[in-house]
């Protein structure tokens, strides 16, 4: 509990998904999305209901850990750590350097940074969502989230009238809780994308921090991350792991050898692959990004030939009919079929009030439950 009367649900409800009066002050989240220029997007503000409660939470961009005073996520990894395999050992390092690890060819683990393994092999764990089940349809999303000067992007998806599901990490949503509101006010579907950004396969269970209330039911690892140790903690809070059929290597350009060209060309091969009829019977996901200008600007120059070529782009939750992605109930995306047909807005329902505060019963709404759930993964 936060000091006070305020509990953490009710913090985090001011903090996300109530915004004041005042537009253009940098208090709320109108005011912020109203701001053109980068420059002054991405200048650091004093928003109260965060920064007078930073001490609440784990360091930003350090793996987390759960706060001595966290009675709650505490009991809650001591109650499901009973259903996390001990004989998968960590692997790697947070920073992604497995030169040191010894693995079986077999992939025992389903281990995706190995061999792309999306089928658990660890029984009674769901297979991870690398693709859709709908036909000519790209499942659309953008990973890295909030970006401080998404205000351009954002703005482009609402003239197209398009959703997508945005994957935020925790420490982008402490720094920019205005720029995270922005997705729950505009309709889009919110996923975990984990505190820190770290190859989640690199720390031992016991430093892997999770906690009850978990709102959004999907998570994507960094880097694809994954192993059944790993995705047997995710579904003991009921998050689904996404992965990607696709990688555009947007994140990835001006390094190593991976050019502008290089990324043009991954989505002209996705684009080919669409008209060539490789999506005839299911369709796809493409891994992309919000991290910065030149990943959005890329996604705005390649939407309309996205778009042109596929039949459907949609949130991932609507590809899968997935109408309630979040724990609360009164909270719904349309069905496919219902967004195709241009019925796109999601539906809220008035939840009960508590103390002048809106409130629902686990925290209600997606974003709040996104930095419930990252603020105790790496």
């Amino acid at each position: 509990m936060l000091p006070g009367s305020l509990s953490l649900c009710a913090f985090f409800l001011l903090t996300v998904l109530v915004p004041d009066s005042h537009a253009q002050d940098r208090t709320d989240e109108a005011g912020e999305a109203s701001i053109s220029d980068p420059s002054v997007e991405c200048t650091a503000y004093y928003y109260a209901p965060s920064a007078t409660q930073i001490h609440s939470f784990p360091t930003v961009w350090q793996p987390a850990s759960i706060l001595a005073n966290d009675t709650t996520a505490q009991a809650k990894w001591q109650s499901i750590m009973g259903s996390i395999p001990t004989t998968i050992l960590p692997k790697g390092t947070s920073t992604g350097n497995f030169t040191n690890v010894t693995y079986s060819a077999s992939d025992p683990d389903c281990w995706w940074s190995y061999h792309q393994c999306v089928q658990p092999k660890l029984a009674g764990l769901p297979a991870d969502i690398a693709s859709v089940p709908e036909p000519g349809t790209l499942g659309f999303g953008f990973d890295d989230g909030p970006n401080c000067s998404h205000n351009a992007f954002y703005d482009y998806l609402t003239s197209q009238n398009q959703k997508a599901t945005m994957f935020y990490i925790g420490s982008n949503v402490m720094d920019w809780p205005l720029e995270a509101q922005r997705a729950v006010a505009d309709g889009h579907e919110i996923c975990v994308h984990t505190w820190s950004h770290r190859y989640s396969t690199y720390p031992r269970m016991q430093a892997i921090k999770l906690v009850t209330g978990v709102t959004p039911k999907c998570w994507r690892p960094p880097f694809g991350d994954v192993d059944d140790r790993i995705r047997a903690i995710a579904n003991a809070l009921g998050l689904q792991t996404i992965i990607w059929k696709y990688d555009s290597n947007d994140w990835k350009a001006g390094t190593g050898n991976i050019t502008t060209e290089t990324v043009d060309a991954n989505y002209q091969a996705l684009i080919n692959n669409m008209t060539s009829g490789a999506f005839s019977t299911q369709g796809t996901i493409m891994l992309t990004h919000e991290l910065n200008n030149y990943t959005m600007s890329t996604a705005m120059k390649w939407y309309p030939q996205l778009k042109a070529a596929f039949q459907y782009l949609v949130p991932i939750a609507v590809a899968m009919n997935n109408t309630q992605p979040y724990v609360e109930t009164n909270y719904s995306f349309p069905t496919f079929d219902q967004y195709v047909a241009g019925q796109t807005n999601t539906s809220v329902t008035t939840p009960a009030k508590s103390g002048g505060v809106v409130v629902s019963w686990s925290c209600s709404l997606a974003l709040l439950g996104v930095v419930l759930t990252v603020l105790r993964m790496m």
